[in-house]
């Protein structure tokens, strides 16, 4: 049975099926060698793939996890953040950036992002932190940067901010891995930098995985100790109370695998998918734009469209077709009922206000065909 637009499968948002297909010998043998050893914690695959994540990054340390949200609580407990303590945290994102100062302890500071990368704005997280500083109940610690949708966040801006105010700079790049600003890779800007590997992102495993980057060589000792208990020399040595958060030997055996075709094929053909969407822009629709010297990742490919009305249009007639569509994000962090009395809000958020009315994100990965694009881009020309 052949889908609407030619193919015998369903098309799929993020097309993983077709990903294990090409790369299933590889990633069989990878398993079984595991499986054969039985070494399934801390086996040598999780040492191995950490050395080729800094080289590929391009920093000193990578320290694998158990998934994005404890990476970011790991920095976080790095640095001592707690009580008292300010997080500033971009608004229009995934409620784990948000939650990881919460469950340290701290307050996040929620901050609007720009309206055409979707990223934090160097203009609004200043006001926000000078709010703060004038009010003088809250530290200012830390800005958490998201690298929403593949896109790095404007570092050259955030940077100078954090180093006016003496603040340090935490890159959450669960969903930028692979993006760059002049050649320089994502997870490579902050003071810490941290990624998932959850299946969908742009580097992604077959369960919850992720990592730590920092060239900072006490915080990296710190952290893989906080992974394993706070552990000293050894795992009966407990020094400090830590978490249990650790990468699977399977997962570290499949992402080594996969990490080869991210950076020999897969990045490039995303971009190239990214492009053939282009044609959108002709059609009343606002298609995302990659700043100069920067490169995307294409976690997602998110238009913006005229209204929350259109937007549902949109949708409903894609998904009559048979083609996947997501809203991130519904409503801003500030908006969650989670952080009431737990947040501080500063602002009005109005451009986190137009993008939840009008967001929505189409399907992209390596492995789309060009006339897949068509088809979409098709539908939403006759919708609108």
């Amino acid at each position: 049975m052949f889908g609407k637009y030619g193919n015998e499968e369903e098309m799929e948002f993020r097309d993983l099926k077709i990903q294990y297909q090409i790369l299933k010998h590889d990633i069989d043998f990878a398993i079984e060698k595991v499986m054969s050893r039985a070494d399934f914690i801390s086996g040598k695959e999780v040492k191995a793939l950490e050395e080729k994540l800094a080289e590929y990054v391009g920093v000193k340390h990578c320290i694998t996890c158990a998934n994005g949200t404890d990476a970011l609580v790991l920095a976080l407990m790095a640095w001592g953040i707690g009580e008292g303590d300010a997080v500033f945290v971009p608004d229009f994102t995934f409620f784990s950036t948000g939650e990881a100062p919460v469950v340290c302890g701290a307050t996040p500071v929620f901050v609007d992002v720009d309206k055409t990368t979707f990223n934090i704005s160097a203009d609004a997280l200043e006001q926000a932190i000078l709010q703060i500083r004038e009010e003088d109940v809250l530290r200012p610690k830390v800005i958490i940067a998201v690298d929403l949708f593949g896109q790095p966040a404007d570092y050259g801006s955030l940077r100078e901010v954090a180093e006016k105010y003496g603040l340090l700079l935490l890159e959450d790049g669960a969903q930028g891995f692979g993006g760059t600003i002049r050649k320089r890779k994502a997870c490579s800007f902050g003071d810490i930098s941290t990624t998932s590997f959850f299946p969908s992102k742009p580097l992604g495993c077959y369960g919850d995985g992720g990592a730590v980057f920092t060239d900072n060589d006490e915080w990296a000792e710190l952290i893989r100790s906080l992974c394993v208990h706070g552990k000293g020399k050894d795992k009966y040595d407990n020094i400090r109370i830590g978490m249990n958060s650790r990468l699977d030997t399977l997962q570290a055996a499949i992402l080594q695998v996969k990490l080869w075709q991210f950076n020999t094929y897969e990045l490039q053909q995303v971009n190239v998918a990214a492009r053939w969407y282009e044609e959108l822009s002709d059609y009343g629709v606002i298609i995302p734009r990659t700043a100069e010297h920067f490169m995307s990742s294409w976690a997602q490919y998110t238009i913006v469209c005229k209204d929350k009305a259109q937007r549902e249009r949109v949708q409903k007639a894609l998904k009559a077709e048979g083609v996947p569509t997501m809203v991130y994000y519904v409503k801003g962090l500030h908006e969650q009922k989670a952080f009431e009395n737990k947040c501080v809000v500063v602002e009005k958020y109005e451009n986190t206000q137009y993008l939840t009315n009008r967001v929505l994100s189409l399907p992209i990965h390596p492995y789309l065909r060009k006339e897949q694009v068509k088809y979409v881009v098709e539908l939403i020309q006759e919708t609108i």
